[in-house]
């Protein structure tokens, strides 16, 4: 994780123990009422005083969802490929984590890695120092534990994973679902889909790609190489596998891994090249397998339900590298939220999903065997799963559904629904976001500075200023910020999607508007791990 930046406040640099701060604040009360004195708060003691005001604002149900979280090492089988990694546990993704809104999460946290880790929230307007990212949350050491509390304020779909370095390509991620219970049942199931790009264990590590990335020397983009496959019998879960299905209709088999097929779709090693979509290159690298659950395509889980039943996908891109197009053969998608957030229904036959973004989705299920297909965009390669209502049989792992090229959400298509426009800007305050950098030195930025130089965007609560993303590289970046949503603007100024997380392509300027409601240090970031870490990350502090 690059080093923290000097100027800002230094808000939760030392606050791994929030109650030893609170015993500090109250002894220096005190101190200064023994002696008679009054003085005013601190910046530091404002924005503490703020946060916790905030958090009392938030709707509390008088419910604790608790939870207990484990990220270790872990030999995980990917579906006859076995890859040694870090995991929440010995499962990949993680457990589901479930709430309902107002709902006070508890989740114990021990770290039994050889360095210091985090869970970030992504996507909830949590308290700051909860999120589970420096400055405002403390990492946690080695062998140490760490339990966040905070409660949940908006129902949707969102994640959760460390925030520290090269982890963020590893196997540390879990969903998180907020469930809304005025929400009108309009489905009759629920299906989350996790979209992966995989290398750790199984090919070159996190830490090798960023190496040579970073590497003066370096003249291509990075190519894993996929593994000799080992096998190991497949751990039961709640959902099936293909080769063993008792619907599949037949014999039951392991798979033994795939050979060395670089252009063949869906097979180990695709190749990076362009995409129309994400206006130019489509990544830095080609992964020797693209996952959905944690299985690769020979291998897929299935969905299992049937015909006639309306069934609400959860789709999660925890990806680092990879944005995914992503359709169901046979079927339309009627997408219903981005981020979390409810848009005008509006229907698809594939949508576009960067990395850390998520698409809730309504399909109405036919009948047989259909592949959920997730194209790694511009890469050559794919990753699915299989809905399966009747008798049928899968297609090749290879197979794309021509639904792939016909109506392809993305983005500036949404309109988040009435009941959560985040109304005007305020006029003449604009936050520029900067997106700057270079394949050829990997020195991404934002505002001219890398991370370790950074000089924060300042706001002040209660402030709705225009985010202006400005993206003057030849790559697209999707931007993270935490803590908050924020509102797409389109060309004419009319409201588009509400996001966390937005795909912001080669030389665009997006707009959007953002409510200061949610005081803290938060940072803002490209969610592609690898540009993250060299450097394309700001922050957001408030100031009083």
């Amino acid at each position: 994780m690059p080093v923290v930046p000097a100027g800002g406040y230094a808000f939760g640099a030392a606050q791994l123990s929030r109650r030893g701060f609170i015993g500090a604040s109250l002894a220096g009360g005190l101190a200064l009422a023994a002696c008679g004195k009054s003085a005013p708060p601190t910046p530091a003691e404002q924005l503490a005083n703020a946060i916790a005001a905030t958090e009392r604002a938030r709707p509390h149900s008088g419910r604790t969802v608790t939870a207990d979280l484990t990220p270790q090492p872990a030999e995980i089988d990917l579906g006859g490929v076995i890859a040694h990694t870090l995991a929440f546990g010995n499962a990949v993704p993680g457990p589901l984590i479930r709430a309902t809104v107002g709902d006070e999460l508890v989740v114990a946290v021990t770290n039994r890695l050889d360095h210091p880790t985090s869970v970030h929230w992504h996507g909830i307007a949590l308290r700051n120092d909860m999120d589970g990212a420096e400055p405002a949350t403390p990492n946690i050491p080695a062998g140490q534990s760490f339990t966040y509390r905070f409660s949940v304020p908006n129902p949707g779909t969102y994640w959760a994973h460390p925030h520290t370095g090269m982890d963020g390509d590893k196997g540390l991620y879990l969903p998180v679902i907020v469930d809304d219970p005025n929400e009108p049942a309009d489905y009759d199931t629920e299906w989350i889909v996790i979209l992966d790009d995989w290398t750790d264990g199984v090919g070159k590590s996190p830490q090798q790609l960023f190496d040579e990335l970073t590497d003066p020397n370096k003249n291509t983009t990075t190519r894993t190489t996929p593994p000799t496959t080992t096998t190991s019998p497949t751990s039961p879960t709640t959902t099936t596998d293909e080769t063993t299905s008792p619907t599949n209709g037949a014999p039951s088999t392991t798979p033994t891994g795939m050979p060395d097929m670089p252009d063949m779709p869906g097979m180990p090693g695709g190749d990076v090249g362009t995409s129309k979509l994400l206006g130019g290159d489509a990544g830095d690298i080609a992964y020797p397998y693209y996952l959905i659950n944690g299985r690769i395509p020979a291998a897929a889980t299935s969905f299992e339900t049937t015909p006639g039943q309306r069934i609400r996908l959860r789709i999660i891109n925890v990806g680092s590298d990879t944005a995914f197009r992503v359709a169901l053969a046979g079927h339309s998608m009627t997408v219903t939220h981005t981020d979390g957030f409810p848009v005008v229904p509006t229907e698809v036959d594939a949508l576009l999903i960067g990395m850390a973004e998520r698409y809730d989705v309504i399909v109405t299920a036919a009948s047989g065997v259909f592949p959920l297909v997730a194209v790694a965009e511009g890469k050559n390669a794919l990753a699915r799963a299989l809905l399966k209502t009747g008798a049928g049989s899968a297609p090749d792992p290879g197979f794309k559904p021509a639904e792939l090229d016909k109506r392809v959400g993305t983005v500036e298509m949404f309109t988040a629904a009435a009941g959560v426009n985040l109304g005007i800007p305020e006029d003449s305050l604009d936050l520029p976001v900067v997106l700057g950098g270079t394949m050829a030195k990997y020195d991404w930025t934002i505002n001219g500075e890398p991370y370790s130089r950074t000089k924060p965007l300042h706001v002040r609560e209660g402030q709705r200023p225009t985010l202006t993303f400005d993206n003057t590289t030849m790559m697209y970046h999707p931007i993270h910020l935490h803590g908050h949503t924020f509102q797409i603007l389109n060309d004419d100024g009319t409201p588009g999607a509400r996001k966390d997380t937005v795909i912001v392509l080669p030389k665009q300027k997006l707009r959007a508007v953002l409510i200061a409601d949610n005081p803290g240090t938060w940072v803002m970031h490209c969610h592609n791990t690898y540009h993250q870490d060299a450097g394309m990350m700001t922050r957001l502090d408030y100031t009083f």
